[in-house]
């Protein structure tokens, strides 16, 4: 009887033994799976609970690894909370608001998105061409050296000053909106439209001889990197302006007409008033830019630049 008591101790005894060593493996595997988990690893570079939380929620596996290499930064989490925030430009966005600490982080983002962290004219890549009416062609992208549109047709006298050409679908596209404008009683003509590679590289040293090199980057852009070179932008003034120069144009009636309803015909204003660190360009309330009336529309609604849009919606 004794013997039978004392095995069904050591039964007992061996069970709750085998429990404990269960509860303490079990524990330890989770310990060692904390110990290595991403979100501790985060907690260990500096950042707090919320801050883990954001990291994990707002990006994929891949790129929590990447920020595991970094050191930790205060501003990280701000920037991921940033609307157009692109994971590629991290550490130049890093890097460019420690050189810049009084902009903003919507600035900081916006301004690395479009290259505006580098010097004009630096890192510049060749337009993609396969986008087609989507092409970006700025002071960091440029067109092939052969490159001509196709399809260049000559503006008539009634809609354009001497010696103005465009894209047939682009022409087409002005005269909708030429009509739709005369209806309400403004008369727009374009002033300059496609020029090829010899033209602008005239005009650019024009500018630059005659006012030098800063004035000409500001106003005109280099052989190789203009709009009007891939035969899709043109720049409109009023018909009955008093003096029918650029200069009035901002403060007429057809250019807040403009304004309201290019986007109709698939035009956007390329470079706007307060833009003029993002697009690289003073104020031009001329220069408008086909796109196609969807995409128009789309960045019209965003209240992006073309350059800002370009990088987060279609470069991305």
């Amino acid at each position: 009887m004794k013997k039978k008591v004392k095995l069904k101790k050591e039964v007992k005894y061996g069970l709750m033994g085998i429990i404990v060593l269960i509860i303490a493996v079990v524990f330890l595997v989770q310990f060692i799976s904390y110990r290595t988990s991403t979100n501790y690893k985060l907690t260990e570079l500096g950042y707090s609970k919320e801050e883990v939380k954001t990291i994990t929620e707002k990006l994929n596996a891949e790129q929590v690894k990447d920020i595991l290499k970094m050191e930790y930064h205060k501003n990280l989490v701000v920037l991921l909370e940033e609307k157009y925030f692109i994971f590629d430009n991290l550490e130049r966005y890093l890097n460019y608001q420690n050189e810049n600490p009084d902009k903003s982080m919507s600035d900081v983002v916006s301004m690395v998105n479009v290259n505006r962290d580098r010097d004009y004219y630096t890192d510049t890549v060749e337009t993609d061409l396969s986008l087609g009416d989507l092409i970006l062609v700025n002071k960091y992208h440029y067109l092939p050296d052969d490159f001509t549109p196709e399809n260049i047709v000559s503006m008539n006298l009634q809609y354009a000053y001497d010696d103005n050409s465009v894209r047939d679908y682009v022409y087409d596209a002005f005269l909708e909106m030429y009509r739709a404008a005369k209806e309400e009683g403004y008369q727009l003509i374009t002033n300059s439209s496609y020029r090829d590679y010899e033209w602008q590289e005239t005009l650019y040293n024009n500018y630059k001889t005659s006012r030098g090199q800063a004035y000409a980057d500001a106003y005109a852009a280099r052989p190789g990197y203009s709009e009007h070179q891939t035969g899709l932008a043109l720049d409109i003034t009023c018909y009955n302006c008093e003096k029918n120069t650029f200069d009035e144009f901002p403060d007429s009636e057809e250019y807040q007409w403009l304004l309201k309803n290019s986007y109709k015909y698939g035009f956007i204003l390329r470079y706007p008033e307060g833009k003029e660190d993002i697009t690289g360009y003073s104020f031009e309330a001329w220069h408008f830019r086909y796109v196609g009336k969807d995409m128009a529309r789309k960045i019209y609604n965003s209240g992006l630049t073309f350059d800002e849009y370009y990088a987060y919606y279609i470069e991305k």
